[in-house]
């Protein structure tokens, strides 16, 4: 390869940078990493909290700030329980993804042990929606607008 304007060791120098540049690229697109992701698929940001089971009992985490068309890693590293628990707002139009499994949640950025008592506790209580992840090691949730065309909900996960 022949750079224009490039002489002797600045033309290898400039060859092994756009080298290692390529092989960066491909290092970061190539192996996928094990985590826990939510993907918001709308156009407004969306807040969200994670709920799942520890050594140290339940614990409920959040918020996390998901902009519009982005996705975000709430949990990074093989997952290690089976399942977890999703609760997202919009936090532009007021609506909400959520379920049937209540956990505790705050105003503000949170990490609550326990999900029992939460008005009595000072914390708000949310309906928390099940992912059973299979014990695969990596999952993705995606936060939709509306239920797709075969009648799923508008939140789905699957493995990633």
């Amino acid at each position: 390869m022949v750079l224009p304007g490039v002489e002797g060791a600045s033309r290898l120098a400039a060859a092994c940078s756009i080298v290692f540049a390529l092989l960066g690229v491909v290092a970061t697109t190539g192996a996928a990493h094990a985590d826990f992701r939510v993907c918001n698929a709308t156009q407004t940001l969306v807040g969200v909290a994670i709920g799942y089971r520890a050594p140290a009992g339940w614990i409920t985490e959040g918020w996390w700030h998901v902009e519009g068309s982005t996705c975000k890693t709430l949990i990074e590293g093989p997952l290690s329980s089976r399942y977890y628990y999703l609760y997202a707002e919009d936090a532009e139009r007021g609506g909400r993804w959520d379920g049937p499994i209540n956990m505790c949640i705050a105003e503000k950025e949170f990490k609550i042990v326990g999900v029992s008592d939460c008005i009595k506790r000072g914390f708000q209580r949310a309906g928390f929606q099940e992912y059973d992840t299979g014990e695969q090691a990596s999952w993705m949730v995606q936060l939709t607008d509306q239920p797709a065309a075969d009648g799923t909900a508008a939140v789905t996960g699957a493995p990633e």
